[in-house]
C-alpha cells in the first residue's frame, strides 16, 4: 500500500492524483494521509485501490477499503446523474472520501482537476480564483454546508463563481433547508448528497439513489445500502466488517424514511434522545430551528437528567442579534408546533460557532459539553419538557 501525505497543498494533491491513476489501473492501493494521520501496517487484499482512514463520532479509528470497481461505479453513476463529464474543482480535503471522489471523477473524465490550496483553510476569495482556473466548459464541485454558507455570505466574486457550476454537490453533513433555499434563490445549482466512506462517498442525490444503488429501511428505520459502490470492508477488522456488511448490504448508523419517493435522512440512530420515555430525533429539531429567521445553524443533543433520563438541548448560531427570552420562546414554539412538546429544547444556548469535526459534521460531543458546561445556559425552560399522563 502506498501512503501519500497531504497538507492541503495542490502539489501534494498532484502526487495523490498520480497514485490514484496507478491504483485504478491495478497498481498498489493508496492511503491518503491527512494532517495528524499515519500509515498502517496491514495490507488490503487484491482489487483494493484506496484505503480511507475515518473516525465517527465515537472517535474509533476505521480504515475503509475501496476497490477500483466501487470507485469507478460511483464516479460513472455521478456523471450520468449530473448530465455527463465535467471539469472538477477540489475544494475539500483530499484525505476524505468526498475529496478522493472529485479526483476519481476527474481522472475518468480525462479532465485534470483544479485544486484549491487549503493550507490556510477554506477562503471564498481562493475559491473564486481557483474557479477561474477551470476555464470555460461544464464545471462541477463538491462542498460541505459550512463552505456553502461562507460563499453565500461572501457574495461578490465568490458567489459569481459558485453560480457558474453546473452542479454543486453538498454533503458531509445535513444541509439545512433554509441554507438550501438561500442557495437556490441565489442561482446556485445545489445537489444534496448522502453517503459515507463505506459507499464510496455520496450515493443518494436529492433523495434519489444513483443508478445501481439500492436503499432499504430496516424495521427500526435504519438505512441500509447495497449495490456496486460498496466498500470491501474494514482493513484488518473482520469482526467489524462482518457486523456492518451483511448479505450484500451495508448497515448504516442512520435512520431514514421515504417521503414522496425520496429518502429523508433523520440522523444517527445513536443520537436519538430519549426524554421522559419519548424518542426525539435531533436532526428533525435542527431542521425546524434552522428554518427560523436569523438562525444560521443548530446542533441538538441530549444531556443527562436524573428525572427524565435526558433533556433536549440546543446550541444555535444567531449572528444577527442576541438570544433573548422572547426569541428563545419563538424558537421553542416553532419546534412545539412542528414536532410536539417532547421535542422542545429545554436548554437553548447561543454560540458563536457550532463545533464541527471532520469536514463539516456537527461535533455532538463538543456541543453537549457546551450546553451542559459550568456556565449557565442562555435560556432554560422548565415548562418545555413533556409531561407524562
Amino acid at each position: 500500500m502506498r501512503p501519500v501525505p497531504l497538507d492541503g497543498s495542490p502539489e501534494a494533491v498532484g502526487r495523490l492524483v498520480a497514485a490514484l491513476e496507478d491504483a485504478l489501473a491495478g497498481g498498489p492501493a493508496v492511503l491518503p494521509v491527512g494532517p495528524g494521520g499515519s500509515a498502517v501496517e496491514a495490507e488490503p487484499g487484491d482489487g483494493a485501490a484506496v484505503v480511507i482512514a475515518t473516525s465517527g463520532s465515537t472517535g474509533a479509528a476505521k480504515h475503509v477499503v475501496l476497490s477500483a470497481r466501487a470507485l469507478r461505479a460511483s464516479a460513472t453513476a455521478t456523471a450520468e446523474r449530473l448530465g455527463g463529464p465535467a471539469r472538477w474543482l477540489l475544494a475539500l480535503p483530499a484525505h476524505h472520501v468526498a475529496g478522493v471522489q472529485v479526483l476519481v471523477r476527474s481522472l475518468l473524465a480525462g479532465t485534470p482537476p483544479v485544486v484549491q490550496d487549503l493550507r490556510a483553510g477554506f477562503r471564498p476569495d481562493a475559491f473564486a480564483a481557483a474557479t477561474r482556473e477551470l476555464g470555460p466548459g461544464r464545471r462541477c464541485t463538491s462542498l460541505v454546508p459550512t463552505q456553502l454558507h461562507r460563499l453565500l455570505d461572501a457574495g461578490g466574486a465568490a458567489l459569481d463563481a459558485l453560480r457558474g457550476y453546473a452542479a454543486v454537490l453538498v454533503g458531509g453533513a445535513a444541509l439545512a433547508p433554509q441554507l438550501r433555499e438561500r442557495a437556490v434563490a441565489a442561482g446556485v445549482a445545489v445537489v444534496t448528497t448522502y453517503g459515507m466512506s463505506e459507499t464510496a462517498g455520496g450515493c443518494v442525490y436529492d433523495g434519489v439513489p444513483l443508478d445501481g444503488v439500492r436503499v432499504d429501511l430496516e424495521a427500526d428505520g435504519r438505512i441500509r445500502i447495497g449495490g456496486p459502490t460498496l466498500a470491501d470492508g474494514y482493513l484488518g477488522d473482520p469482526a467489524r466488517t462482518a457486523e456492518a456488511f451483511v448479505a450484500g448490504w451495508f448497515r448504516t448508523g442512520d435512520l431514514g424514511r421515504w417521503r414522496a419517493g425520496r429518502l429523508e435522512v433523520l440522523g444517527r440512530a445513536d443520537d436519538v434522545i430519549v426524554t421522559g420515555g419519548e424518542k426525539v430525533a435531533p436532526a428533525a429539531v435542527e431542521e425546524v430551528l434552522t428554518a427560523q429567521e436569523g438562525v444560521a445553524a443548530a446542533c441538538v443533543v441530549g444531556v443527562p437528567d436524573a428525572e427524565w433520563g435526558q433533556l433536549v438541548a440546543a446550541a444555535v448560531e444567531v449572528p444577527d442579534g442576541p438570544l433573548d427570552a422572547a426569541r428563545a420562546e419563538r424558537l421553542r414554539a416553532a419546534v412545539r408546533d412542528a414536532l410536539g412538546r417532547a421535542a422542545v429544547p429545554r436548554i437553548l444556548r447561543a454560540v458563536p460557532r457550532i463545533p464541527l469535526r471532520g469536514i463539516g459534521k456537527p461535533d455532538r460531543a463538543a456541543t453537549a459539553r457546551l450546553v451542559a458546561g459550568e456556565a449557565p445556559p442562555a435560556h432554560t425552560d422548565a415548562s418545555a419538557h413533556p409531561r407524562i399522563g
